[in-house]
């Protein structure tokens, strides 16, 4: 039998840290209004988090060829766009 690999395995990137922190972000964002009552955030705030967390997964993307998942940023665009599709037929906005 055969002793595993010493060798540990490497941590996320920046990249991919700063990916995840922007779930978390908005994760709190989505669930604050629920468990305290208070106001949602704005469309057009958590629209804009999500176009920066697109942007960040396609700069992965040219860095690691695995990560290029076309089919996901096409279903990450709709829902930017549904979004901000929702928010441009908001009253005064």
């Amino acid at each position: 039998m055969s002793a595993p690999d010493p060798t540990p395995r490497p941590g996320p990137d920046a990249l991919t840290m700063l990916s995840f922190a922007l779930l978390g972000v908005l994760a709190l964002l989505l669930l604050w209004p629920l468990l305290t009552g208070g106001a949602a955030p704005s469309p057009a705030l958590v629209g804009g988090l999500l176009l920066l967390r697109l942007g960040l997964q396609v700069l992965r993307a040219r860095r690691d060829e695995r990560l290029r998942r076309p089919a996901s940023w096409a279903l990450d665009l709709l829902l930017i766009a549904l979004i901000f599709g929702q928010l441009s037929r908001q009253p005064g906005g």
